[in-house]
């Protein structure tokens, strides 16, 4: 199909969980996607064929979000990608979705899962944000993930929410220095989701969803399409005034 010429987002780790629901939730609204996936390339290629199904267009790119020396290389693949794809030499929109599920209590946490936590978590973000920042139009769009665990703190989250608090106070400093782009960034903090996030946990361990559930406004635990949309409707025109927010979508956890 040839694409259209629309807006064009980058959604890193877009082919399963909350990234698949934000790809697809963009393509719904007519934004075409280039998504990033680090190792599972058949779900990758699924996830396009999605795209296509719902009438936009999406590319999917590998990239490990940890792997700061590579950013370079991957921003100049982008650029022919717009550039071949789309005649296009800029994105509209960035969405620092990917991420990795490590958890244990402080007295466990070694120096490896910690690093491994921030280089996914913030450096990743913040450094490919950065090499991205050249390739994203004037009046763009950033969304970062954060979660609901710098809200409320449950046991064993630590270090992992730790990395997201630095990620709300990144979105806030982005806008800042963006604001004379025009570029709006925010932050959606979703609550817990079934996915296969930190090993499946909220989603497979039933006795924890009941307790989730139950201590949730809306009586059940988040689901992957109860995020994209926020992030698609975030990103629509009818929502450019807001700016340097965290949006929380949890269903109303811990109230």
């Amino acid at each position: 199909m040839t694409p259209r010429i629309g807006k064009i987002a980058l959604v890193t780790g877009g082919s399963r969980g909350l990234g698949r629901s934000t790809t697809l939730a963009l393509a719904k609204v007519g934004i075409d996607t280039v998504f990033t996936y680090h190792t599972q390339a058949a779900q990758a290629a699924e996830v396009v064929r999605e795209v296509e199904r719902l009438g936009a267009h999406a590319v999917a790119l590998p990239l490990d979000v940890s792997d700061v020396a590579s950013f370079a290389h991957f921003t100049d693949r982008l650029r022919e990608i717009l550039r071949f794809t789309w005649s296009r030499t800029h994105l509209d929109i960035l969405v620092n979705n990917a991420g990795i599920g490590l958890t244990g209590p402080i007295e466990s946490v070694s120096e490896d899962m910690f690093d491994r936590l921030m280089s996914v978590h913030l450096k990743g973000v913040f450094f490919l944000t950065q090499a991205v920042l050249p390739v994203l139009a004037d009046g763009g769009r950033i969304v970062n993930l954060s979660t609901g665990l710098t809200r409320f703190a449950l046991p064993g989250y630590a270090a992992y929410a730790m990395m997201k608090g630095g990620i709300e106070v990144f979105t806030r400093y982005l806008a800042k220095e963006l604001g004379p782009r025009g570029i709006s960034v925010n932050t959606v903090a979703p609550g817990a989701i079934e996915t296969d996030f930190g090993g499946g946990v909220v989603r497979d361990n039933i006795a924890l969803n009941k307790i989730i559930a139950s201590q949730t406004a809306l009586g059940r635990v988040g689901l992957p399409d109860d995020i994209g949309p926020v992030i698609a409707a975030l990103v629509s025109d009818d929502n450019r005034w807001i700016n340097a927010q965290r949006i929380e979508a949890s269903g109303g956890m811990f109230l």
